[in-house]
């Protein structure tokens, strides 16, 4: 009997350039969201460029890709900035909607939701 492998999330998903389409996609989702615009207020064009590289490592990370993410945790980087249920529920609704974009299947959405959910406790602050 052969093993069989599974391939990973990040395979999966068709890789760096296929997560980091979905990152341009997000952010200016959230950016002109008016309940999340707070959060990028008075931001530099550049912090807001290394913020989508930080996220495009995150997910490829823990989608099993090749990346490291060897920055602050979820905890420490996201720290008092008010981010509440109501927030993270209207970020949820844009990852859904970026993800219905980009036409994820169900099974890989379902894992990147997961995971995405499991920053959670970390993340807001309620």
């Amino acid at each position: 009997m052969s093993k069989q492998t599974t391939a990973s999330l990040y395979a999966r998903l068709d890789g760096y350039d296929a997560i980091a389409a979905v990152v341009d996609d997000l952010i200016p989702r959230m950016m002109s969201d008016p309940q999340l615009a707070r959060f990028w207020a008075h931001r530099a064009t550049d912090s807001i460029r290394r913020e989508k590289q930080l996220l495009v490592d995150f997910l490829c990370a823990s989608a099993g890709g090749p990346l490291s993410y060897t920055r602050r945790n979820m905890t420490t980087s996201h720290k008092g900035m008010g981010i509440k249920t109501r927030d993270w529920d209207v970020f949820l609704g844009h990852l859904h909607a970026t993800l219905e974009k980009f036409k994820v299947p169900d099974q890989e959405r379902r894992e990147v939701l997961s995971f995405v959910e499991s920053t959670r406790a970390d993340i807001v602050e309620d």
